[in-house]
């Protein structure tokens, strides 16, 4: 391929940010943001769990319901052979992941049309009666008890923070005032609000909290989370194009670390980067994704636990709300940027438009074959050949800078991507190894994050328990006065 780890075929100029006196962080966030987006002395202070493949550190998982391109259709994608993780006859629920939409997971409340279902508000559900739906749907949908694939839960009717409820989701807050307001008549619409708040809040916690705990305790194997979680909200790029810089609003930090009843429950993180077709072969896609994968792994790194969650995102093939494939850069931009900055894996979703036709169905066989399963043979494979090679096998490589626009390709030089069919069979392999330079390269531009069980710069130390935690007090002393410059300037 035209892409090279260190140079990665592109060179676009990075936006700008901007800041005012009115959008600075609290000391606390900050100085969180100072320590873990950049890493201490070039890695994370804090272990992350083995990946669910052995020796695989970073996955791209299809969750496209194309199992109708073979069995209907007669195309077969070939999935497998690029390295693309699939459930057994590409289903969309199976052993290696499964999304519990609205529907599927126990009884979610929700307004419909202005219509109640399963009591509208978190508050005003059961959670008895939820809690015993959602095993029998558990029995249902993953049957076996050693399920260890994901376990994504889909809810994106409510938010669980009332200040995240705008929009189309302000009927929450509506309803919820209506609910105190039937009990307490009498009140001023100050104590009716407060009340409403409270009471919302609250119930969005029990209601989550409860969900992932019964999933948890019928699979314990899976990794429980929620898509769509964190988010940070950087949507604005249709405000002005021309000045997006991708950055998260200061605001939605907070909000996130307020969340941490979520994070230290969920057993991995599932953010999403979908892009729109605006945002096609630019620095303000690549931006848009870098700060939304950034804030997934602050917020991965700042649970209370003893080990960082997983983060798998969710992203595209196609661009957001069409048909339409990505270019190989944003191919780049959004699976090699997740992969760069230490994402556990990236998960593809699509609809069923992808096998509506025997039509689509070539038309999605031939953007793996030409232009996605390349690319994703070359990220897979130059992250394990990253982990094997600086991390020992422990651990898994990251960018050590995040903001610079380094990637983990197979260099060209050394390596080759080969594709042929041998006896019938469709086969895709790389031949070659790093190479001196490549190693060099490795180690100048990556870091490791080490598995349980090991530490070290290469995660070559082993270790039976807890977290490398250990932050020396030049670095702290350092990092305090990188803080102090930031905050004056």
């Amino acid at each position: 391929m035209d892409i090279s780890w260190y140079e990665a075929g592109y060179h676009c100029r990075q936006g700008s940010s901007s800041s005012s006196a009115a959008s600075i962080l609290t000391f606390s966030t900050a100085l969180c943001l100072l320590l873990i987006l950049r890493g201490a002395q070039g890695h994370p202070i804090k272990q992350t769990m083995p990946p669910i493949m052995e020796n695989k550190p970073f996955l791209v998982i299809w969750n496209i319901p194309t199992e109708k391109c073979r069995t209907h259709r007669g195309v077969d994608l070939h999935l497998n052979d690029f390295n693309i993780v699939t459930n057994e006859n590409e289903v969309f629920m199976g052993g290696n992941i499964t999304i519990f939409y609205t529907y599927q997971l126990g009884k979610y409340p929700y307004y419909e049309n202005n219509n109640v279902v399963n009591g509208g508000c978190p508050q005003n559900t059961s959670l008895n009666e939820h809690t015993r739906k959602m095993q029998a749907d558990i029995e249902k949908y993953l049957p076996s008890k050693y399920y260890k694939g994901l376990a994504v839960i889909d809810w994106e009717e409510w938010r669980p923070q009332w200040v995240r409820n705008w929009g189309t989701k302000a009927i929450y807050r509506e309803k919820s005032e209506e609910l105190v307001r039937a009990r307490h008549p009498d009140w001023s619409p100050a104590r009716v609000l407060k009340q409403a708040q409270s009471e919302f809040d609250t119930a969005a916690n029990k209601f989550m909290t409860q969900t992932l705990r019964v999933g948890q305790s019928m699979r314990p194997q899976a990794l429980w989370g929620y898509y769509l979680f964190p988010d940070c909200y950087n949507y604005h790029y249709n405000d002005n194009f021309s000045s997006y810089n991708g950055r998260c609003p200061n605001i939605e930090f907070e909000r996130n670390n307020q969340l941490q009843w979520l994070w230290s429950k969920s057993n991995a993180l599932y953010p999403s980067i979908y892009m729109e077709e605006i945002l096609k072969s630019s620095e303000q896609g690549r931006q848009f994704v870098r700060a939304r994968v950034q804030e997934a792994m602050r917020v991965s790194l700042t649970v209370d636990s003893a080990y960082a969650p997983p983060v798998f995102v969710y992203s595209r093939s196609h661009y957001a709300y069409t048909f339409n494939p990505m270019t190989q850069i944003d191919l780049m931009y959004s699976i090699g940027e997740s992969a760069a900055l230490g994402a556990s894996g990236v998960i593809l979703w699509g609809s069923i438009e992808f096998s509506r036709t025997k039509v689509n169905c070539q038309h999605v066989k031939d953007y793996i074959k030409n232009t996605l399963g390349p690319y994703v043979v070359n990220v897979t494979k130059a992250a394990q050949a990253c982990g094997q090679y600086l991390c020992s096998k422990h651990g898994r490589c990251y960018r050590k800078h995040p903001q610079e626009n380094i990637y983990l390709h197979l260099n060209k030089r050394s390596f080759k991507i080969v594709a042929r069919t041998d006896r019938g069979t469709f086969r895709v392999y790389t031949k070659g190894r790093l190479s001196f330079m490549d190693k060099r390269r490795l180690k100048s531009k990556f870091a490791c994050q080490c598995y349980k069980g090991w530490s070290g710069k290469y995660c070559n130390q082993s270790k039976s328990t807890g977290s490398d935690c250990r932050l020396d007090s030049s670095l702290f002393i350092a990092a305090l006065s990188s803080l102090i410059i930031w905050f004056l300037s």
